[in-house]
């Protein structure tokens, strides 16, 4: 029972219960999302500063994790593709994905990467070096 009809006294009663516009709750709609946004924003954050990429005169390395580790590793000697995917947006904006293929079935996957025919054009003159 509400508060209204709770404290009616003797002969009183209710014509009308008034409700609260819809645009009243856009503020508590937008705390809920700035706050469980800012531990996701925060997450995002780690995983990317977690996150390294290279190559060495030996192997091309791939780390991520935040507490965890997983990493994935490919010798220079055992890749035999270096593969481009880059979309519309990655193509005005400089970004890609780099997928090395080696010996078998194992793949590096280099996801959202900084000027990625740059990228290609490194691991691939390692591997000249090493022939």
């Amino acid at each position: 029972m509400s508060y209204i009809e709770d404290s009616l006294s003797e002969g009183e009663e209710i014509l009308s219960i008034f409700k609260l516009h819809w645009v009243t709750k856009l503020p508590m709609i937008f705390w809920i999302i700035f706050v469980i946004t800012i531990p996701l924003a925060i997450w995002e954050w780690l995983k990317l500063r977690n996150t390294e990429m290279g190559a060495t005169n030996k192997r091309v390395i791939l780390k991520t994790g935040i507490i965890s580790r997983h990493s994935d590793e490919m010798k220079i000697s055992s890749i035999e593709t270096v593969e481009i995917e880059q979309g519309i947006m990655g193509r005005i904006l400089g970004f890609g994905t780099v997928k090395v293929t080696g010996k078998g079935i194992s793949d590096l996957v280099f996801k959202k990467i900084n000027d990625p025919i740059d990228v290609k054009r490194k691991i691939e003159s390692i591997e000249q070096v090493k022939e």
